[in-house]
């Protein structure tokens, strides 16, 4: 009977469990059962993972302290608008357990959810695809919740969490306007309203302004129970306090993270730190404070993932004060302790290149250049402007480079020959004494950083370092048995002098070392006898070393007095180069960096040189030009010095302001095409009239090179090769550095030496043109003629012979039929042209070759071709 009854009971408890898992039953038992359930269960595993994936996006995201942080750290990796395929394993769990919840646990019946906890579901699937980049399904989730649980406790947030999405879909202004009615509910409290106030200073963010992000990210910092969100929200604020220009509240808002200690993460107080120096004035900063500061920062254990910045944060403190070796070194350790910031890397280059670049070391600053280009991310502003500058320093190392050598050897040029055994002497003795001090070291091991044995030394002619090597091949190229009998090769190891100076070379490094492995981390097997090595270099100096010997190179005076150039024409090439040199220099300096006290000592220097003709008046104008900004009783000197020393040059006419009273009509840019066009279309008397008056008008346009580089042409098609080449010479110089002037020297030194080579010939040619010159002022009578031979080519119409109206020069014009195959035919149709009723044209004609109408037109020698003709 007892069985029975527990079998009955059995079957009631069964009936009941499945009578209450029923979705379809809205009884009591039936809610509270799906509702624990589903909140127990599904959502309880499905949060779990919700939370490990946002804790994980959270621990990989890398904020960028150099611009303005997000309100939220969000992966902006890939942006699935439309994908509903998850990326994220623990989303992607968090997204189905929702799923499953909403599938299996709703109770939707008569037209109203009766499982409380569906809306949590529909939360969290939301929130789910959100933090997943599938913004659009996640848009829908929120939604579905404000259409079908209006009376939800959850309705906040997803309004919140709406809006959030929003901006994510990149509507901005629909994200405020929501979020300003939001703000009137007066059931948006504590956390949702925080949440709310920091979407709309993204919002005001994301939309540029700063200003109005202020307001409502101070209120949600307020209201916030997140300790994080607390320093991180301030954090923002101070970035944005300075970068409205409200200094003071930023360092308070940066202090208030410092404050925070160990409740704020680490980055945000270190980074709070940085930024109380940048925006802070350096000036008034307690030193002993500061360093007292930063000394124990540098220190803490705990800091150590921040040590790259916080050395570079010394280094701008001690850069301020001026004290440059010192800073050099903290940026230096910034960059050895460096973890991956690229950007923070890239400012160190940059203020290492800056430091470089004002104590005139080009060639080191430029090195640092290179390195802050590589580092920095291309098409950005910042990107253009170092790497224009490198550009322009490249040009700096080259003529300093250049100026530098050129100065040293015509100063040993200029000394008497004991003059020049004193200096060389002296060098000698220098080197000496550095070879000691580099043996010592090698004999103790010291030289244990993987140098190459053959290092670079002072060249005693120049100043600069050169590879000794090298140098003795070369130096040696040209002396007996320097080269092998068979072929007389420069290979090093051809040439018993170069490899005697090798052995020297290393010897002076390393010291004698046994040829065994490792030779370079073992002591040397035997050390040289001081005092013999003196007397010996002592020997060497003296030029009393036998011939051959290892000391008679890098130590003979003689070795280095043969290298002095003495041909004349050496020398003069060598002073061209260094005047040359000189004037880029003032140029580049002046013009690109406003170095003007260095350009002033470069250009009167240069005049002190008594260089050729074509550089004294550019170098007297540019004088001119910087001293109306330094020092304007010395501009008013160079102009009296340029009227009344060149009163008929350009440059006078610029000083005088003889404009031309009509102006062109259009921008700079657009009447620079214009010009062009007639250029084009060979109208160049008109085009250099117009290029006269657009020179004088924009005087201070950036196109005004271009206009000169124009006129040059010009005048080069009209008045021929030597007016050409004073015409691009003046625009080489006087617009030195920029692009049309490196143009205008490259036409100089290429193109115009091959057009003087060409010369008038009697050879045969393919090509002939009919030639009649007219007058310029008969030209408009002329027409007539003109026409005549546009209807011969018509009438001819076989598309070989055609018509043009080329200008000779200014006073002259040719009316040209070009295309006839040989001198006969062009006689012909000479011939027709004047007796043939429909033309009857009785002007002069002159049967030029093709090759000898270039030579005409280039060198203006029309006359010299007649007296050839009729000889």
């Amino acid at each position: 009977m007892k069985t029975n009854i527990s079998k009955y009971i059995l079957v009631l408890v069964v009936g009941a469990f499945i009578w209450a898992c029923s979705t379809k039953k809205d009884a009591l038992v039936n809610r509270q059962f799906q509702s624990l359930n589903t909140k127990f269960n599904v959502l309880y595993n499905g949060n779990i993972a919700f939370d490990k994936g946002l804790k994980d996006l959270r621990e990989q995201y890398h904020d960028n302290f150099w611009e303005v942080l997000p309100i939220e750290r969000m992966q902006p990796e890939e942006r699935a608008l439309l994908d509903d395929k998850p990326k994220n394993p623990d989303f992607r769990l968090a997204e189905d357990k929702a799923t499953k919840a909403i599938q299996k646990r709703s109770m939707y019946i008569g037209g109203r959810e009766k499982n409380p906890q569906m809306d949590e579901a529909y939360l969290l699937l939301g929130k789910s695809r959100y933090y997943d980049n599938r913004f659009i399904p996640a848009l829908e989730s929120f939604n579905y919740i404000l259409y079908k649980y209006p009376n939800s406790d959850k309705i906040s947030e997803a309004k919140v969490w709406r809006e959030k999405t929003n901006l994510r879909l990149m509507y901005d202004e629909l994200a405020i306007q929501n979020i300003k009615k939001m703000l009137k509910e007066p059931g948006l409290k504590g956390q949702n309203r925080a949440d709310a106030l920091a979407t709309m200073a993204q919002a005001y963010l994301n939309a540029g302004h700063m200003d109005s992000a202020i307001s409502p990210l101070v209120d949600a910092k307020m209201l916030t129970e997140r300790i994080e969100e607390t320093a991180r929200y301030s954090f923002i604020l101070g970035q944005l306090y300075g970068r409205t220009d409200k200094k003071e509240l930023a360092l308070a808002s940066f202090q208030e993270v410092i404050d925070m200690n160990r409740r704020a993460p680490r980055p945000y107080m270190i980074q709070s730190h940085a930024n109380q120096l940048l925006y802070g004035d350096l000036k008034k900063v307690d030193s002993v404070a500061f360093l007292d500061k930063y000394k124990s920062l540098l220190k803490d254990r705990e800091n150590r993932p921040y040590l790259d910045l916080l050395n570079r944060q010394v280094g701008l403190f001690y850069l301020q004060q001026e004290k440059h070796p010192t800073a050099i070194n903290y940026f230096k350790t910034s960059l050895k302790e460096s973890k991956g910031d690229l950007y923070l890397k890239a400012s160190n280059y940059k203020s290492l290149a800056e430091i470089y670049f004002n104590q005139a070391k080009y060639e080191w600053a430029g090195q640092y250049y290179d390195s802050t280009l590589v580092l920095l991310p291309p098409k950005t502003k910042e990107f253009y402007q170092i790497n224009k500058k490198r550009d322009n320093l490249h040009d700096v190392v080259m003529y300093e480079r250049t100026a530098k050598e050129s100065d040293s050897i015509l100063r040993l040029v200029a000394m008497s020959s004991t003059e020049q055994d004193a200096y060389f002497n002296s060098l000698i003795n220098k080197m000496k004494l550095d070879d000691k001090r580099k043996e010592a070291l090698a004999n103790k091991g010291a030289q244990s950083n993987g140098q190459s044995p053959f290092a670079t030394i002072t060249n005693p002619l120049t100043g600069g370092s050169i590879d000794p090597i090298g140098m003795a091949q070369k130096a040696l190229s040209n002396t007996a048995g320097s080269g092998s009998k068979s072929g007389g090769s420069n290979f090093y190891f051809y040439s018993s002098n170069a490899v005697s100076f090798g052995k020297l070379e290393f010897k002076k490094r390393w010291g004698n070392r046994s040829l065994k492995d490792d030779w370079r981390w073992a002591g040397s097997s035997s050390i040289s006898n001081t005092e013999s090595d003196l007397n010996t270099d002592g020997k060497a100096a003296a030029g009393e070393v036998e011939e051959g010997s290892e000391e008679n190179l890098r130590y003979s005076v003689a070795f280095y007095k043969g290298q002095i150039p003495t041909d004349p024409k050496e020398l003069a090439a060598i002073k061209k180069d260094r005047d040359f040199a000189y004037f880029q220099l003032g140029s580049i300096y002046s013009d690109k960096f406003a170095e003007f006290e260095l350009a002033v000592e470069k250009f009167e220097a240069l005049l002190l040189f008594e260089p050729e003709e074509r550089l004294i008046l550019p170098a007297k104008y540019n004088l001119y030009k910087i001293y109306l900004s330094i020092d304007p009783v010395k501009a008013e000197y160079w102009k009296q010095n340029i009227l009344s020393q060149h009163s008929d040059s350009r440059y006078a006419e610029l000083l005088l302001n003889k404009n031309i009273s009509s102006e062109v009509e259009g921008s700079p840019e657009q009447v620079y095409g214009k010009l062009y066009q007639e250029y084009e279309k060979g109208n160049y008397v008109l085009a250099l009239a117009n290029a006269n008056q657009a020179i004088s008008q924009f005087v201070e346009s950036d196109f005004l090179p271009k206009y000169e580089l124009l006129k040059a042409n010009i005048i080069g098609r009209l008045e021929g090769i030597d007016a050409y080449k004073k015409a691009l010479n003046y625009v080489a110089l006087t617009y030195a550095g920029k692009a049309e002037a490196k143009e205008a020297d490259r036409i100089i030194n290429r193109d115009l030496p091959k057009l003087n080579a060409l010369k008038l010939s009697d050879d045969a040619s393919r090509s002939w043109k009919v030639v009649y010159s007219i007058p310029a002022e008969s030209l408009e009578k002329s027409l007539l003629v003109a026409r005549k031979l546009e209807r011969y080519v018509l009438d001819r119409n076989d598309g070989k012979v055609k018509f043009s109206q080329d200008y000779y020069t200014v006073n002259q014009v040719f009316f040209v039929l070009h295309g006839f195959e040989n001198e006969r035919s062009a006689e012909a149709a000479v011939a027709y042209l004047k007796s043939a009723s429909a033309y009857k044209i009785d002007e002069a004609a002159t049967i030029v070759s093709t090759e000898n109408y270039t030579v005409i037109q280039v060198k203006k020698n029309w006359e010299l071709f007649l007296e050839m003709k009729n000889k």
